[in-house]
C-alpha cells in the first residue's frame, strides 16, 4: 500500500511539474521584455523594401496594437565577466594611451568571435583607446557581449577614412549579441568633420561623413548603456536589423553640429528603444524607410530636430514605414517636435503610427507632416506623386510651442493625408497666447484638442 502511495505521490508531482513548465512556456511567448532574446523568421523571397503597409497586421509578425506575436524564438544565455570566457583587448596589444589600437582590437574580435559558448569581450576601464574605421564582422560561433567600460575615441585623421569614409565603428551580421555600457565614453570626435560640412560653410562641397556606430544586419541584438557623444554624423544607426532592445542610450552632440542624428533606423523590423537622453544638431530620432514594427518610450530629446519619420521618398524613390509608436516622450527647445517628413515625387507610405503621451517645452513645430519636405540649396520642383500618410493617431500631448502654429499639416494635394486621428491635445503658445492650426489637405478627426483645425 505503502509503495502505491508512493508511486501515485510521483506520479502527482510530474503531471504537476509539466503543468508549471507549459505555463512558464506560455508566459514567454505572450510577454516580451529586452532581457528576451527572439529571433524571427522572414518569408523566402521577403523584400523589406516593397512590403505592403498592412504586413505588420497578417502572419504573426507584428500586431496592429503593438504587441508582439513571434513566429519563432530562440533563448541563449549571455556571458557575464564572471561566468563566461572573458577576451581581454588589452591582452592582444591595446594600451589605451590614446595611440591606435585598432589591430589589438580586431585580434581580440577575432578571437571572441571564433570561441565557443559565452564570451565576454572587455573594453577596460580607465583607459582611452583610439580606433581608425574597424568593422567587427560575423557570423560567431559565440554568443558575445561586449563590454565597453573603457573610453573609445575615433582618429582625428581624415585620411584615415579614405576606404570608408560612411562608417567608423560597423558590427555586421553579428547575432545574438550584447552590447553593453559600463560608464566608458564613445566619441567619434566630429568637430573635425563638422567645420568641413556645406552646412556650416556653405562654400564646400557636400560630402558624406562617418556614422559613428553601424548595426548592420544584425538578429537579436541588445544594446544598453552607451554613451555616445560628437559623432561625425550620425550617432549609432540600425540598418537591416530584426529583433532589437535598445535601452539606456545618452547621446549628445553640440546644437548647431550638422546632421547629427542621435538613433537612426533603417530597413529594421521589430526593434525598441526606452529609456535614453539624446541631444544634438539633428534629430533625436529618425525612422527611415523599410521600417516596421518600431517603438520608442521614455525619450528625453532637447536639442535637436525631434522624433522624426523620414525624410522618405527623395529622388523620386519608393518608400515604407509602418507601424511606428511613440509612447512616452519629453521634448525641450527642438526645432520640431513629431514629425513626418516626406519629398514631393516619391511614392509609398507611411502608415499605422502613433504618437501618445507626450511632453512639448518650447517647442518650435510640436506636430507636423510636412509632404513638402526640401532640404536642399535649389527650390525643389512641384510633383503629382508623394508617399501616402495615413492612420496617424496623436493623443495626450500636451505642452508649449515657441511659434504660433503648433499643428502643421502641410499635406499633398493630390494624395491627401488620410485617417489623421487628434485626441487629448493641448497645445499653447509660449508667450502664453492661443496657438494656431493650420490644416492643408487632410482628413482628420479631432477629440478634445486645442488648438483646432479651421
Amino acid at each position: 500500500m505503502a509503495a502505491q502511495i508512493t508511486q501515485l505521490l510521483a506520479l502527482f508531482l510530474a503531471l504537476f511539474s509539466l503543468f508549471s513548465r507549459y505555463n512558464a512556456l506560455k508566459d514567454d511567448l505572450n510577454h516580451y521584455s529586452y532581457n528576451n532574446y527572439f529571433e524571427e523568421e522572414m518569408g523566402a523571397g521577403y523584400d523589406p523594401r516593397a512590403y505592403p503597409s498592412y504586413y505588420g497586421a497578417i502572419g504573426g509578425y507584428g500586431n496592429v496594437d503593438g504587441s508582439m506575436t513571434a513566429l519563432s524564438f530562440r533563448r541563449y544565455s549571455v556571458a557575464s565577466a564572471s561566468t563566461g570566457t572573458v577576451v581581454n583587448v588589452d591582452d592582444f596589444g591595446a594600451t589605451g594611451d590614446k595611440t591606435h589600437d585598432t589591430e589589438a582590437f580586431e585580434k581580440a574580435w577575432k578571437k571572441a568571435c571564433s570561441s565557443k559558448g559565452g564570451v565576454v569581450l572587455l573594453v577596460p576601464q580607465g583607459k582611452n583607446y583610439v580606433l581608425k574605421p574597424v568593422r567587427f564582422t560575423g557570423p560567431c560561433k559565440s554568443n558575445l557581449t561586449m563590454q565597453i567600460y573603457g573610453n573609445i575615441a575615433a582618429s582625428d585623421d581624415r585620411s584615415d577614412y579614405e576606404e570608408d569614409n560612411r562608417h567608423w565603428l560597423v558590427f555586421d551580421k553579428v547575432d545574438n549579441f550584447l552590447v553593453e555600457g559600463g560608464g566608458g565614453k564613445i566619441n567619434g570626435n566630429g568637430k573635425i568633420w563638422w567645420q568641413n560640412s556645406c552646412k556650416i560653410n556653405k562654400n564646400l562641397p557636400c560630402k558624406g561623413a562617418p556614422t559613428a556606430i553601424t548595426f548592420y544586419k544584425n538578429k537579436n541584438l541588445v544594446v544598453r548603456n552607451l554613451t555616445i557623444q560628437n559623432a561625425q554624423q550620425i550617432h549609432v544607426s540600425f540598418q537591416r536589423c530584426t529583433g532589437v532592445r535598445a535601452s539606456g542610450f545618452k547621446i549628445t552632440s553640440p546644437e548647431k553640429s550638422p546632421n547629427t542624428d542621435g538613433i537612426h533606423i533603417t530597413n529594421t523590423q521589430n526593434i525598441r528603444v526606452t529609456s535614453s537622453v539624446i541631444g544634438t544638431g539633428d534629430d533625436c530620432i529618425s525612422i527611415v524607410s523599410g521600417s516596421q514594427d518600431v517603438e520608442a518610450t521614455d525619450i528625453t530629446c532637447g536639442p535637436g530636430h525631434g522624433i522624426s519619420i523620414g525624410s522618405l521618398g527623395s529622388k523620386n524613390s519608393k518608400a515604407f514605414v509602418s507601424g511606428v509608436t511613440v509612447d512616452g516622450a519629453k521634448l525641450s527647445g527642438t526645432t520640431n517636435g513629431v514629425r513626418i517628413k516626406t519629398w514631393q515625387g516619391g511614392s509609398g507610405t507611411a502608415s499605422n503610427i502613433t504618437f501618445k503621451n507626450i511632453e512639448m517645452n518650447n517647442v518650435k513645430n510640436p506636430i507636423i507632416i510636412d509632404q513638402n519636405y526640401c532640404d536642399q540649396s535649389k527650390p525643389c520642383e512641384e510633383q503629382s506623386s508623394a508617399v501616402q500618410v495615413k492612420n496617424v493617431v496623436y493623443s495626450n500631448i500636451k505642452g508649449t510651442s515657441s511659434s504660433k502654429v503648433a499643428i502643421n499639416f502641410d499635406c499633398s494635394k493630390n494624395h491627401p493625408c488620410q485617417g489623421i486621428v487628434l485626441q487629448k491635445v493641448n497645445l499653447q503658445d509660449q508667450d502664453h497666447g492661443p496657438a494656431k492650426a493650420v490644416c492643408n489637405n487632410v482628413k482628420l478627426r479631432e477629440e478634445d484638442t486645442v488648438p483646432k483645425c479651421p
